[in-house]
């Protein structure tokens, strides 16, 4: 970045930290290291958001985990032998980032997919925006929607699962 005379007293303030941040995300950059004098920081997309090296220590905070979602009581008793997973063999299909879920390009858009949807590799599933930006998920595997986990307008974590698929 160019280092402007004025901001030399704070060399990484927010706007440039946002800045950056969103040019990763655009680029795709999981990881970038700066160094200027004696201080460094290296931030990385994922887990870990940002760590500083020769300078004060500080954690960011991290979304909470979102809660499970609900799972619909069974109508027979459990005292039988336990039946099988109904998700097993399901392809799921998870957040590659923090941020929140849209179901549709627009609000005023049908969903991108519905439960019962057929999708394929390169098919858009929804997006998931983040500092402004907004990512396109595609499903990334073939088969039927059958189950949505998240809600439009919900806040989704890294890895957090957003769809359920039958493969086929």
């Amino acid at each position: 970045m160019a280092e402007d005379s004025a901001d030399q007293g704070n060399p990484f303030d927010l706007e440039r930290v946002r800045t950056l941040m969103e040019m990763m995300e655009k680029h795709g950059l999981t990881e970038v290291s700066l160094k200027q004098g004696d201080q460094q920081w290296k931030f990385r997309r994922g887990p870990e958001t940002v760590q500083m090296v020769g300078g004060p220590s500080f954690a960011m905070p991290s979304m909470p985990a979102a809660a499970p979602a609900p799972v619909a009581a069974a109508s027979a008793p459990a005292a039988a032998a336990p039946a099988a997973d109904p998700n097993a063999g399901m392809a799921l299909i998870k957040s590659p980032t923090v941020g929140t879920f849209y179901a549709a390009p627009s609000p005023a858009d049908p969903a991108y997919v519905t439960v019962g949807s057929r999708v394929s590799p390169d098919t858009v599933v929804c997006q998931v925006e983040a500092m402004k930006v907004f990512n396109q998920i595609a499903a990334e595997c073939a088969g039927t929607v059958a189950e949505i986990l998240v809600k439009n307008g919900d806040a989704v974590e890294f890895g957090q699962v957003l769809f359920r698929v039958r493969p086929g």
